[in-house]
């Protein structure tokens, strides 16, 4: 049975239009509260958000609707989505819910689900979600009224809980970084922790107002840190988006590193250190370097459907500890059961301090495939294998790139585009191919 609702990373869209209006979201509370209240004498959820203007309207669709469940919330304010999946398990609580549109602009925002294991919730439990959405809203007995508390430590604890994840006696006293927060749900958390770990932290994208988180700065657009890391003649730069559980590096000289290369600097030092298991878990989107790269040192990579919850569900399957995606989804999963954009700077932050080498010396162990990758405007999604003229450009397509290179063709979970990726040897031949078939995909929806 399909969701209605629900998509890769939880309900997301424009606010104002439904479903992401506050009479939806006020049902989604109460839906979500009837399935975590089973079976539970005194439940409780936590709810964090990002720094959307639109938060302060669904935090409190969600506490009322909540409420009318009988189930009390811990209210944790702006905090980054790692975190709630942290808090969540924690406190023992049966459900954490992050409400945010991730690296999305202001005028979007979502609702996102962790059950108590800090894990995104199972298709199944979505699916007790929406059927409850269908059934007509009512409200306990007066006595069993879930209660809301503001919870006021919640970003010391985090803070501590990032610290704790590489080794007591490291510091970073000496290193010069730059911080982009986004103006997103870092901003009071990210600078923090490096700063208490010795660093020298120059910060920007940590002023939110409610309408400008993701705008020109973050992980989605790196070019402004890049420019600053330059200015400050900094060693290195760290991007997190909007709600914090991406990362995207700059190295001293202004370039990107991206997902893949935190991957691979990550596993190298992993593997050094004997403690990466099991395969590294990539999606259809990792670039053909990291398999190559992974391969040399005797790792397998293994390829999920795009969204980190299938990258984390096929960690499980296969017991790995590392995990992630281009966009700089990181999961190292022995800290944290969740993408953390903070966690997995510190890994690498570790990986340069042990190794003595810059970001740009580790990076260098990873050839990167040229990769062309364009986005497709759409109104709805699209089902791509029933477009025969577009299947057939892809086959021919496949056969100029003679085995040395993939196409991937999907619509996107997030947003309303179609993501064509081409990938080969020949960069000018992947950018050609990726655009023809990016003309071919939208001459045939505006037929």
């Amino acid at each position: 049975m399909s969701r209605s609702y629900f998509g890769t990373d939880g309900i997301r869209g424009r606010v104002g239009t439904y479903p992401i209006t506050a009479d939806f979201v006020l049902k989604l509370g109460w839906a979500a509260g009837r399935v975590f209240a089973r079976d539970q004498k005194e439940p409780t959820v936590l709810i964090g958000k990002d720094t959307r203007i639109s938060g302060y309207m669904f935090e409190s669709a969600l506490e009322a609707g909540l409420s009318a469940a009988g189930v009390n919330t811990q209210m944790m304010g702006p905090m980054p989505t790692p975190a709630i999946a942290y808090l969540t398990r924690t406190f023992r609580a049966e459900a954490g819910i992050v409400i945010s549109a991730s690296h999305n602009p202001y005028y979007d925002n979502g609702i996102k689900f962790f059950g108590p294991d800090g894990l995104k919730l199972s298709d199944e439990i979505e699916r007790l979600i929406e059927t409850e959405i269908d059934e007509p809203m009512t409200t306990v007995d007066s006595a069993r009224i879930g209660k809301a508390i503001r919870l006021k430590d919640a970003v010391g604890r985090y803070i501590e809980f990032c610290k704790s994840t590489i080794h007591s006696r490291t510091d970073f006293d000496g290193v010069k970084l730059v911080v982009d927060c986004a103006h997103g749900s870092t901003y009071h958390v990210a600078p923090h922790v490096f700063q208490e770990l010795g660093a020298t932290v120059v910060t920007m994208g940590a002023s939110p107002d409610g309408f400008n988180i993701n705008e020109n700065v973050g992980a989605t657009k790196p070019a402004a840190l890049a420019k600053m890391v330059l200015e400050k003649q900094a060693d290195f730069g760290l991007a997190f988006d909007g709600d914090g559980d991406r990362l995207i590096m700059i190295d001293h000289e202004g370039h990107i590193v991206d997902g893949d290369e935190v991957l691979y600097i990550i596993a190298a030092s992993r593997l050094a250190q004997g403690a990466l298991n099991g395969p590294v878990i990539g999606t259809l989107m990792t670039n053909l370097g990291l398999e190559h790269a992974l391969s040399r040192f005797g790792v397998e990579l293994k390829r999920a459907a795009v969204g980190d919850r299938y990258v984390m569900e096929m960690m499980l399957a296969h017991d790995s500890t590392l995990g992630g995606e281009s966009s700089g989804h990181i999961i190292c999963r022995d800290r944290l059961a969740a993408g953390d954009g903070i966690v997995a700077a510190l890994q690498v932050m570790e990986a340069m301090q042990s190794s003595g080498k810059s970001l740009k010396e580790l990076r260098q162990g990873m050839d990167k495939y040229p990769q062309c990758l364009v986005n497709v405007k759409t109104t709805e999604r699209v089902n791509l294998d029933e477009i025969a003229c577009v299947q057939r450009l892809k086959v021919q397509v496949e056969a100029e790139l003679g085995g040395q290179g993939r196409v991937l063709l999907r619509s996107s979970g997030t947003e309303p585009l179609v993501r064509v990726m081409v990938e080969g040897g020949d960069g000018e031949q992947v950018r050609n191919i990726a655009n023809r078939l990016a003309d071919a995909i939208s001459e045939a929806l505006n037929q």
